[in-house]
């Protein structure tokens, strides 16, 4: 039998430990990447690469999403990049859909298969920072040999899910390293501007995806997830990010059942305070608009009536 590396001995030694995967994540995952997937972490074969054609499908299909995250791609490399780090965007597949790498380091990221087309998934690739963020829906730092091959753990991976219009997951922001010197506590600067970023892609696409809608924000603790809700001008919730479906107990996924707004938003001391953002809204619009109500209805995007009316609910005069 070929000698395992220590790293490769490391792995198979968490993954027989009957209580190692039930105390850590990364654990929990190195068991997945062998007794699910049944990968070696000794494998030294390159990361896939799709080939072109189905590249350039998958890039149809995300077209719009790209569209929207692509200057936001662009500001988190701004500040990463000069760090030599890259930032990558995957589909809910894993493969990389775009990139951000400067020339002089690109070589080597290609050379550690971080490249548009490369399949990043955890079911290639084992625990990683994209593939195990998918995996898990969560917000991830896999740093060096936290990695499930041998091979990648030279790389520190900060990750952040991004959730689509419907509560479904669609894709990974990924900030990824491979200087020798990234420590932990830097990858944790890191990820709090990844989070950052794919919470503002994530409300973006809410946004567009409901663009006639009146888009109301709650107060979050995490930083990290856009909790919004989208109304119509009869006053029924048509959409909501996921934050917010966990939130009211919404459907996790999928198209949501119209309900008013009103038999959920109506108290005033509710779970998220979702009735004082709209008014600190409305109000806004109003200041704006210097009282004029017209004008603040098309900032709104509802009609004049409509306007009123959420005055009147709202206890707001034209005054």
């Amino acid at each position: 039998m070929q000698r395992k590396t220590s790293h490769a001995g490391k792995v198979f030694e968490v993954t027989v430990s009957a209580s190692a995967a039930a105390r850590s994540q990364i654990a929990a995952s190195w068991h997945r990447s062998v007794l699910k997937y049944g990968l070696d972490p000794d494998d030294h074969r390159p990361p896939e690469v799709i080939e072109q054609a189905a590249l350039s499908e998958r890039l149809e299909a995300n077209e719009t999403f790209m569209m929207i995250a692509a200057p936001r791609l662009d500001t988190l490399y701004s500040l990463v990049g000069q760090s030599g780090c890259a930032v990558l965007l995957s589909d809910a597949d894993g493969v990389v859909l775009d990139q951000r790498i400067s020339a002089a380091d690109k070589p080597v990221f290609d050379r550690w298969g971080l490249r548009r087309g490369a399949d990043w998934s955890e079911q290639r690739e084992g625990t990683n920072g994209i593939g195990t963020c998918l995996t898990e829906s969560r917000r991830v730092i896999i740093h060096q040999d936290e990695h499930f091959y041998a091979r990648n753990t030279g790389m520190s991976c900060i990750d952040a899910p991004i959730f689509g219009a419907q509560g479904q997951i669609m894709a990974a922001l990924d900030v990824s390293s491979a200087r020798v010197d990234q420590t932990e506590a830097f990858n944790r600067l890191i990820a709090a501007q990844v989070a950052q970023t794919a919470r503002a892609i994530e409300e973006a696409n809410f946004r567009a995806a409901f663009g006639t809608a009146r888009i109301v924000v709650a107060d979050c603790d995490d930083t990290g997830s856009a909790t919004l809700l989208a109304i119509d001008d009869h006053d029924l919730i048509i959409g909501a990010t996921r934050e917010a479906r966990r939130a009211f107990g919404l459907a996790a996924t999928g198209p949501l059942t119209p309900r008013p707004a009103r038999d959920m938003l109506g108290r005033e001391d509710g779970p998220t305070g979702f009735e004082r953002a709209e008014k600190a809204a409305v109000v806004r619009a109003l200041a704006r608009a210097d009282g004029n109500v017209s004008q603040a209805a098309r900032q709104l995007g509802v009609g004049r009536a409509t306007l009123y009316r959420r005055m009147k609910r709202l206890g707001l005069h034209e005054s």
